[in-house]
């Protein structure tokens, strides 16, 4: 549902083919297709072979692009790398949309695209920086940038074999140059990133993208996830993969099963809608209570209701009635816009609820400020009793791995029991599904190739103590500013 939360992804999408295909017309429609995982801005590089043009600004995908800016954008083109952002690191503005552009000394041009969130940023820029690289923005990504242009090798795939070597987190990144799109994903497989092909005539187009639904949009066959630590090069002769870290253990983020991803990707051969409804089941058997009916917080909310009542044996019935106007406002940046966006959002039918007894289901509750709102506005409507179920565990500590939250400060269950937490949200009562229920529903036994640090505090990777310091005590506030125009930037490759 629309929530004041905190959690945030973006979204990754390329396509290499022959020339004639519109592969900048082919990106945009992925791109829409990943609007729910950043709305800040979005942004398309290309390459025509020699030279690597971008496009980017605020706003959503229809917002950034026009037809006639799609069309430029296609002609002569090979080679196209598009993102929709949420930011985590860097403040909401142009400059730090993505693509990011860079120009290696020796190779040329290029741009990368990023989803997650970088431990060693940090010393990444101070090296960086003693070495005599200038920074433009705050971004995580553009240490990334500047690295593979301080990074030496013969070819494209030594230099970010390298360059990739030296950094430490979540990364699910798409970078393009003029001949290659290459797609990485950490060792540790924290962000999803996925492979396919379009057939065509002749030879096939291939796809990276962060989800499946993305590949279905523009009617590709999906091949396989991107593994942890493997590089995929697509070029003119086909795709290869180098595999440039390992892990003894993977570590995928569980939100993306419970929330992130749409409910029609597919991740580690797990449907999440069906996914997401087991979690209802397996929160009706953990959380039983006598209703009169259960209800939705759309729409992230749905699929677990839908599953509670089937388990649960009670009518199922959409109570809060959502406008499709108003952009997700759990990865709205600021907390304000956030707060704004769900009161437009949601509307409780009267009718429906009065004097009923009401199961509310969500998938997780973060500041618990949404929650405490809607839940106020069911009672005002008449509902008699409110009973709270989520279809995950409580949020008690901050996330590292690219997911927008700032400090335990913001996690309403990081120092409170559950008792506390149904208090300040005012419901009847509430219950959380447990780590083995949410395991069981997604349909492994075992929870050890996921994250779930913003659960038990238990990290797969070592968090630098700064950075573990800044977000357990304190706040770091957006301040909204002045939305400039979008940014086209056009690199040439140099002459051999």
């Amino acid at each position: 549902m629309g929530r004041s939360r905190g959690l945030a992804v973006c979204g990754v999408f390329g396509i290499c083919a022959k020339r004639g295909v519109d592969v900048a017309n082919l990106t945009y429609f992925g791109l829409f297709s990943l609007q729910h995982r950043g709305q800040e801005s979005a942004g398309i590089a290309v390459s025509d072979g020699e030279s690597v043009r971008v496009h980017r600004g605020m706003g959503l995908v229809a917002q950034v692009f026009s037809p006639a800016q799609i069309k430029d954008l296609g002609e002569g083109s090979m080679l196209a790398l598009g993102h929709t952002r949420y930011s985590t690191t860097g403040a909401s503005r142009a400059e730090n949309t993505h693509p990011l552009p860079f120009h290696h000394p020796s190779l040329g041009p290029g741009a990368i695209a990023h989803n997650g969130n970088l431990l060693n940023a940090d010393a990444l820029r101070t090296q960086l920086e003693e070495e005599g690289a200038t920074f433009e923005t705050a971004l995580d990504t553009e240490v990334m940038a500047r690295l593979i242009e301080h990074t030496h090798g013969r070819t494209w795939e030594d230099v970010i074999r390298k360059t990739f070597a030296r950094i430490v987190g979540a990364y699910s990144c798409g970078i393009i140059t003029p001949t290659q799109l290459i797609a990485l994903r950490d060792p540790y497989g924290f962000r999803p990133l996925c492979i396919g092909f379009i057939p065509l005539p002749g030879q096939p187009a291939h796809v990276v993208a962060s989800e499946t639904c993305a590949l279905d949009t523009v009617h590709a066959n999906f091949v396989r996830e991107v593994q942890p630590g493997e590089m995929v090069i697509m070029d003119e002769h086909g795709v290869h993969s180098v595999t440039f870290q390992t892990s003894s253990k993977h570590a995928m983020c569980v939100f993306e099963f419970i929330y992130f991803a749409r409910p029609d990707s597919i991740l580690k051969n797990c449907e999440l809608e069906d996914a997401r409804i087991r979690m209802g089941h397996e929160l009706a058997k953990e959380a039983p209570v006598e209703a009169d009916m259960v209800i939705p917080f759309p729409d992230s909310g749905t699929p677990a209701a839908i599953g509670y009542a089937e388990a649960a044996g009670i009518p199922f019935r959409e109570a809060l009635m959502k406008s499709r106007y108003i952009n997700r406002t759990f990865i709205q940046p600021d907390q304000s816009l956030r707060e704004a966006g769900v009161m437009l959002k949601l509307n409780p039918l009267p009718r429906s609820i009065k004097g009923k007894r009401l199961i509310a289901v969500d998938d997780s509750i973060v500041r618990g400020t949404t929650s405490r709102r809607i839940i106020e506005r069911l009672r005002a409507a008449g509902a008699r009793e409110i009973h709270m179920r989520i279809s995950s565990p409580p949020m008690r500590f901050p996330c590292f791995m690219g997911v927008d939250i700032g400090s335990t400060k913001e996690l309403i269950a990081s120092r409170r029991t559950v008792e506390e937490v149904r208090q300040r949200i005012g419901a009847d009562s509430l219950q959380y599904l447990s780590i083995p229920g949410l395991m069981r529903a997604i349909g492994r036994g075992t929870s050890h190739e996921f994250c779930r640090a913003c659960f038990d505090g238990s990290y797969p990777v070592p968090v630098p103590q700064q950075l573990e310091m800044d977000k357990m005590q304190f706040e770091t506030p957006v301040k909204a500013g002045h939305v400039p125009g979008p940014i086209s930037r056009q690199l040439v490759r140099p002459s051999s």
